[in-house]
């Protein structure tokens, strides 16, 4: 049993504080996760990188269903999931986190184009549909809020299927929904949901998105703002870990069976 598990993404590849580490390669029915284990302030935390340790998986190459589905075989009690996004808004700062609010993603679909679900099979045990009126734990929510020494609190993310970046007029569409966008968190936080894992987002914001702001964000302002993202990430998470308390799961899957 996991007390937490954490899912990072680019430019976060390792946990460098956790003990007892074990890596495991666990087998689902959607296919293999490695997943490291270890203790943190004597939690159980397990850890995924999500492109793997090397960037090896792209965001279309990402296997969403084993990641989630090996986090709920560990048991996991919650999950903090971080994303480095685009800044759609010109008033946002960069290099500012985010403790994300809400979700944009109509399209629900996994990176090879079918639908984001577990429930992929007629008549599977359990099947329903997954009814939210936040996707996001507020506990957990809160918890990350209470560790950051200074965050954005009120942010909508918008998820869209990479690897490509997004064209002018795509972004202009986008940021009448939302306030950042990244490629891999979407598909996270709906699976999380149908498994019954409570989940919270937590970002930071690397570069303005195509068109934002006058002056395309310098390519080493950007490479600058991912290294810098994971020691921001993991100062947040240290702190919740030390005063963690588990959040009940709040939505609800309508069941047929």
């Amino acid at each position: 049993m996991m007390d937490i598990a954490v899912i990072s993404g680019s430019g976060f590849y390792d946990f460098p504080d956790l003990s007892e580490v074990h890596k495991r390669e666990i087998t689902t029915k959607f296919g293999s996760a490695v997943v490291h284990t270890g203790r943190l302030l004597d939690k159980k935390v397990a850890f995924i990188a999500r492109h793997g340790f090397d960037h090896r998986f792209l965001p279309h190459l990402i296997n969403h269903k084993a990641n989630l589905f090996a986090l709920k075989e560990l048991g996991s009690k919650a999950i903090i999931s971080t994303t480095v996004c685009g800044v759609l808004d010109p008033a946002i700062p960069l290099a500012k986190p985010v403790v994300f609010s809400d979700l944009y993603f109509p399209d629900n679909r996994l990176p090879g184009g079918e639908l984001c679900s577990i429930y992929d099979e007629a008549g599977l045990p359990g099947r329903g549909h997954y009814i939210f009126s936040l996707p996001f734990s507020k506990a957990l929510r809160q918890q990350l809020i209470a560790a950051s020494e200074s965050c954005l609190t009120e942010a909508v993310y918008a998820h869209v299927n990479g690897p490509r970046f997004n064209s002018k007029p795509e972004i202009r569409d986008l940021r009448k929904h939302a306030s950042f966008i990244s490629q891999t968190a979407g598909p996270e936080i709906i699976l999380a949901g149908e498994l019954e894992i409570p989940i919270a987002l937590l970002g930071y914001g690397v570069d303005y998105a195509n068109g934002v702001s006058q002056r395309p964000t310098p390519v080493e302002t950007l490479r600058s703002n991912l290294r810098n993202s994971q020691s921001v990430f993991l100062a947040i998470i240290k702190r919740v870990i030390r005063n963690y308390v588990a959040p009940e799961f709040e939505g609800f899957i309508y069941r047929f069976g």
